[in-house]
């Protein structure tokens, strides 16, 4: 498959930006696709979709175990987007990342288990190739030049373009990367980690050093804490229908997560935009990010997201927000 950005005009002309070294050019916003056969079904899917791609957008991220809450099952979230590609005949003008080891039904790092994922998501996407393949968690039971090896055969049969890792310690993937330069092994290209405004802990620092020194793109994922930096969630503890609502609440509702939202709603206002598009803004300009993740149920959702892509904020609003979400020392 040969890569061709989309065509047309977008109402976002936000430049779009090389996944490190690779021939991908990415928007600067990834959607994420694990609503898709969860929280919505295949024709509002379809919606989001569309938008997305109206609004230039050509980054998708998704995963085997995406969907399994929803009627379809695990997968259902690629076989949506299967049938959308299918439909609307856009296959080469998409970056299409999924993900293998954390289902169930296909779980672990085994060379075995990884070429059983790549089977089952080609499938289900309805395409021959994968544009970024992601270990979903660790494996710490199987060797990593097993992993690597087996990442790295797919590239040289055609199943997947490039490897990244999600969910890995700071050790873990410079010893990735240390095994990757060896022969016929994948060497990562991307890390997707838990990251945004008010997760910063775990990312800053030892990981983004990582990232840094050997040139991987930074692809965070919950850039929105679950849907918290949207601002829909309030001090007053107002009902908001969400599956992961009582897990926000556990998480955020204190003085540091309600500072952060007074920050978002000031910022918000003086640009005439959403606390969301203001929170993913931050994120995107952080070292080493290059499209943070964000999913939407709708196209008005959707369209405060892809705001993010062209919103400029001033040092002196991106200190504030540093400031106010700053980790506990």
């Amino acid at each position: 498959m040969s890569y061709r950005p989309l065509s047309g005009p977008s109402r976002y002309p936000h430049p779009i930006a090389r996944l490190a070294d690779t021939d991908l050019d990415v928007f600067p916003l990834c959607l994420g696709g694990n609503v898709f056969g969860w929280s919505i079904d295949e024709e509002r899917s379809f919606d989001v979709l569309d938008a997305y791609v109206a609004g230039g957008g050509n980054f998708i991220d998704t995963a085997d175990v995406y969907g399994r809450r929803g009627a379809g099952g695990a997968g259902e979230s690629e076989r949506i987007i299967g049938h959308w590609t299918a439909a609307r005949g856009n296959r080469d003008q998409l970056v299409i990342a999924t993900k293998v080891g954390m289902s169930p039904d296909v779980h672990g790092l085994s060379r075995a288990t990884i070429r059983r994922g790549i089977e089952g998501s080609l499938e289900r996407l309805g395409i021959d190739t994968v544009d970024l393949y992601y270990a979903h968690q660790d494996d710490p039971d199987t060797p990593l030049q097993e992993t690597l090896g087996a990442f790295g055969e797919l590239i040289g049969e055609g199943k997947i373009r490039h490897a990244g890792a999600s969910n890995y310690s700071a050790a873990r993937l410079e010893e990735a990367i240390s095994v990757g330069k060896g022969a016929g092994m994948a060497s990562y290209v991307a890390l997707q980690p838990h990251y945004n405004l008010i997760e910063r802990g775990e990312y800053e620092g030892a990981l983004a050093g990582v990232c840094e020194r050997h040139g991987l793109a930074c692809i965070p994922y919950f850039g929105l804490a679950r849907g918290f930096l949207t601002g829909k969630y309030r001090r007053d503890g107002a009902d908001v229908e969400s599956p992961r609502a009582a897990g926000v609440r556990e998480s955020y509702f204190n003085e540091r997560g309600f500072a952060v939202l007074d920050a978002l709603d000031q910022i918000a206002a003086a640009h005439e935009t959403s606390d969301a598009a203001v929170a993913l803004a931050w994120l995107r300009v952080q070292p080493t990010v290059l499209a943070p993740i964000a999913s939407a149920t709708s196209t008005a959702q959707l369209a405060e997201l892809l705001a993010s892509a062209e919103l400029e904020l001033s040092d002196q609003e991106l200190a504030l927000l540093d400031a106010r979400s700053a980790p506990a020392t």
